[in-house]
């Protein structure tokens, strides 16, 4: 167990890397953004609002133009995106 650790620790896409930490800070934003969704309207930031809807949409055009394999990674920004513009009104 201590070896695979060690391996994964050392690993081009381990933890020690981007190729980690920016997926997992990409679903931070999209469990931040369905976190609003729960909250009522007058309490959400309208400035947070909006760069997380820019921020969406920007990642989601990347994923498709550039990026076909990363396809999932849109499929849960865009409609978050979208649905804080809605809240938001």
């Amino acid at each position: 167990m201590a070896s695979n650790l060690r391996a994964f620790w050392n690993s081009p896409v381990g933890p020690k890397t981007s190729h980690f930490w920016g997926p997992v800070a990409n679903w931070g934003f999209v469990a931040a953004g369905l976190m609003d969704m729960k909250k009522p309207p007058e309490m959400i930031s309208g400035n947070m609002t909006a760069d997380l809807h820019g921020w969406c949409n920007l990642e989601t055009i990347y994923f498709f133009v550039a990026m076909h394999p990363m396809r999932p990674y849109s499929y849960g920004n865009s409609p978050v995106g979208q649905r804080g513009m809605d809240r938001r009104g």
